[in-house]
């Protein structure tokens, strides 16, 4: 398997369990223990961290080991600051774009558990399906850190607030594809900003 391969499925697995909480926040980690966790050397597992570091996920300490990144109040509201900043206004123009046949495949991923954040392995997805048309290739390199920084937040907010929750996001998901469907900047722009709060008080949860 070449190199590259192997860095970037190490960089997956990693993410994947920092973001479930599989490794916990704060917690530190060798690289030793980290390439006996994943069966490989150290070579891909420092290069997956160098990438997971860029993202606000880990923190490298100097010598062989790297701690997850704390969940911190502060980083909480900046991640959301910078999304408010950005997504309603993409949002807003967006909605003049998208076609009525990508709406009604956005509807019937809300209506099923592939919406659900905290359960969905790519959970972003559905909003960047939303922003997309409107979004430049630097609003979602922007956009990519914040929504996997504030991902860990909301998915343990998620996992304390129970099946319920997972409802409720769904709804939230059907909202935002009716707002979409009106085609009035504004009315979209007050959506987003709307599931923003929402999912900022799920990602509060986290916290206490």
């Amino acid at each position: 398997m070449a190199v590259r391969s192997v860095v970037e499925q190490a960089t997956q697995v990693l993410r994947r369990a920092i973001l479930t909480g599989a490794l916990a926040p704060g917690a530190e980690y060798s690289l030793r223990e980290l390439a006996g966790m994943l069966d490989i050397s150290f070579i891909p597992i420092r290069e997956a961290l160098r990438t997971l570091e860029g993202e606000g996920l880990v923190v490298m300490r100097p010598g062989r080991s790297a701690v997850v990144a704390p969940l911190g109040l502060d980083d909480l509201r900046g991640i959301y600051r910078l999304r408010r900043a950005l997504e309603p206004e993409i949002a807003a123009r967006s909605c003049l774009l998208l076609s009525e046949a990508e709406l009604d495949r956005l509807a019937e991923r809300a209506a099923g558990s592939g919406a659900v954040a905290g359960t969905d392995d790519d959970p972003h997805a559905f909003h960047l399906a939303l922003l997309a048309p409107a979004a430049t290739t630097w609003d979602i390199r922007v956009l990519t850190p914040l929504w996997r920084a504030g991902e860990r937040y909301v998915r343990i907010g998620f996992g304390r607030t129970g099946p319920a929750g997972h409802r409720r996001d769904g709804t939230a998901h059907g909202e935002l594809i009716a707002a979409f469907r009106t085609r009035d900047p504004a009315t979209v722009s007050a959506a987003v900003e709307r599931d923003l709060a929402r999912t900022e008080r799920i990602a509060l949860a986290a916290l206490t």
